[in-house]
């Protein structure tokens, strides 16, 4: 009986222990989201990333949140580089001369009017984009995801309904691919971060905004903006949802690695609904949506037309950037695959998110990927 109680006790000793080496061995990642928890680049982008990562790595891995004040999204780049963040949003707009073959596509915001298929197609050419891949192993980042806002309008202080109206206008821009619609509307482009957005507003020192309008939620911008012109800006997929610090991917297992790819792909695609869901309640605030002109309708229509081979040129002549009108044409053929595959699954943000697990990280070896 002694000897039994014994056994007993050194198993269950030996359990315990196991236990606790287990729980010793989970890495918590430094989770920075950059934006207020308002935005859906927190909620859900990076809570259920948060929950989603010990789900998929079988409890090896876990995250803890730093908020805006330690690491802003403007920031994220020096915080990703310093170790402070392990796991971040980067966008590759803020830094054109480090990251040109990564916005070639990222700027072609004009393409999108389904957010879903967007965020799946930068996902897959990213991913299988070599080019791409080498400017961000230099950054010392690693590309995981990008997600999709919804459709981009202007909001602003003025009613906005013919191209005449925006003549003068001072427009805030998050990309040149807005910078040049901007500008062919005879409005000014102007390069404000977009946690600034309500103040240079307030101050008068831009007219209005082009983005989503759930920004009036996510920013607090029903106390400056009265307008909302809905015309099909298309949208802002030139993100990577979880930017891994390179050290960092490196001291992952594989299996880890896809682990965070997989959340990541998860989230970013429930981002996009919210994105969506978002804008319906900012669009019952105190604005007034005024629907555009045919004559503003017509000029957009033709600047997007031609704005591809624009995009092209000046990728070759700013950057040097190779076969850039072939790069172009072989995502808008991913756009297109993609926007077949949405349109199978009716746009559910879990059927899209497995359909980029199949077509994209089940193809890839996270033994060497991203290394």
């Amino acid at each position: 009986m002694l000897i039994k109680k014994t056994t007993q006790g050194l198993m269950l000793a030996l359990a315990l222990t196991t236990g606790f080496t287990q729980a010793a061995e989970a890495r918590d990642l430094r989770l920075a989201p950059g934006v207020v928890q308002f935005h859906p680049g927190y909620n859900p982008l990076y809570t259920e990333f948060q929950t989603q990562l010990p789900k998929q790595s079988g409890g090896k891995l876990s995250g803890r949140m730093l908020g805006v004040e330690a690491v802003s999204i403007s920031g994220m780049r020096t915080g990703l580089s310093s170790g402070l963040v392990d796991v971040g949003p980067f966008l590759p707009a803020y830094f054109p001369a480090d990251l040109p073959e990564m916005n070639l596509v990222g700027d072609l915001a004009f393409l999108g009017d389904d957010p879903q298929a967007m965020g799946a197609a930068m996902t897959e050419y990213i991913v299988t984009c070599g080019d791409c891949q080498n400017e961000l192993r230099k950054l010392g980042i690693t590309y995981t995801s990008s997600y999709s806002s919804n459709i981009y309008h202007v909001l602003s202080t003025k009613p906005i309904k013919d191209k005449a109206d925006l003549k003068g206008m001072r427009l805030r821009v998050g990309g040149p691919q807005f910078s040049r619609w901007v500008e062919a509307m005879g409005a000014t482009p102007v390069s404000t971060p977009v946690t600034e957005t309500f103040e240079a507003l307030s101050q008068g020192v831009i007219d209005g905004t082009v983005t989503s309008s759930a920004d009036i939620v996510s920013f607090r911008l029903d106390d400056t903006v009265g307008y909302i012109s809905s015309i099909n800006l298309g949208t802002y997929h030139s993100v990577i949802t979880h930017a891994v610090n390179a050290k960092t991917w490196k001291s992952l297992s594989a299996d880890e690695r896809k682990a965070i790819a997989v959340s990541s792909t998860l989230s970013g695609a429930l981002a996009t609904d919210r994105w969506t869901e978002i804008s319906a309640e900012a669009e019952k605030k105190d604005v007034e949506i005024i629907e555009p002109s045919a004559e503003l309708v017509e000029a957009t229509n033709a600047f997007v037309e031609s704005d591809l081979g624009v995009a092209a040129a000046q990728a070759g002549e700013r950057y040097g950037i190779e076969h850039a009108a072939e790069k172009i044409a072989r995502f808008q053929k991913l756009v297109d695959k993609w926007h077949s595959i949405s349109e199978e699954v009716e746009g559910d943000s879990a059927m899209m998110a497995q359909a980029v697990n199949r077509e994209v990280w089940d193809k890839v070896d996270f033994s060497t990927y991203g290394i």
